[in-house]
């Protein structure tokens, strides 16, 4: 028997407000802003794992990634670009907002300065028909699982990503940088028991990096269908 999901609501009983088309608009107008000051940057978040083709699941913001080094011309240049910039309680983000959406200005991804060496490792995407750069996809997923806390640890968000981008990670070096991190590597075992990702005993002796293709072929294997 199947169960019907109700779709979620605010606490008034409504619909939650559908900010796809504002956070895009909102996000191309910020990259071209940040273009015009020639200082390197890279798309983050649930809008970059979209650019990559992870299915539209826009949370309330979008997120770019800067150095810090060019913070306060950055900062500069989005105010005069008519951006409402503010300073957060975190020292490694700058808060903004323009037509009611927000902007996260990252300085810090996966615990780690943001840095030239990430930046360059950024792809040139179309985003709603505007190039930017954004983040590569290890990148953007060792953000996503360094992000994950008790208080926040939303497992479904991040599988799609993971569905659609499985043959652009790099999940070796994801298991050694977070395999000691209880709520990341509960997710990684969660990618291995839904044959996503390679056993990481496996990417441990070297057996293949990627987790499509081998996961494709434990499913021939044992008969059953590859999960999409």
């Amino acid at each position: 028997m199947s169960h019907h999901v109700p779709a979620p609501t605010t606490e008034t009983g409504e619909l939650p407000q559908d900010h796809t088309g504002a956070i895009l608009e909102v996000t191309k107008r910020v990259a071209s802003l940040l273009k015009a000051t020639g200082r390197p940057f890279a798309l983050a978040g649930s809008v970059a794992a979209f650019a990559h083709g992870a299915p539209a699941r826009f949370q309330h913001d979008t997120d770019f990634c800067v150095r810090p080094e060019d913070a306060e011309e950055v900062v500069a240049a989005l105010r005069k670009g008519g951006i409402e910039m503010r300073e957060s309680s975190e020292d490694w983000l700058v808060k903004g907002s323009a037509d009611g959406e927000q902007i996260d200005l990252i300085f810090e991804l996966a615990r780690r300065p943001v840095g030239a060496d990430l930046l360059a490792r950024a792809e040139v995407r179309s985003v709603a028909s505007v190039y930017m750069p954004v983040l590569a996809p290890t990148d953007l997923m060792a953000g996503r699982l360094a992000a994950l806390t008790e208080h926040y640890c939303d497992f479904g968000d991040l599988l799609p990503i993971a569905r659609v981008l499985r043959e652009r990670i790099d999940w070796a070096r994801l298991d050694r940088e977070y395999r000691d991190i209880p709520l990341a590597d509960a997710f990684l075992y969660l990618l291995e028991r839904l044959d996503v990702i390679e056993p990481r005993v496996r990417l441990r002796d070297g057996g293949g990096e990627r987790g499509g293709e081998g996961a494709g072929e434990r499913a021939e294997a044992s008969g059953k269908e590859p999960r999409p």
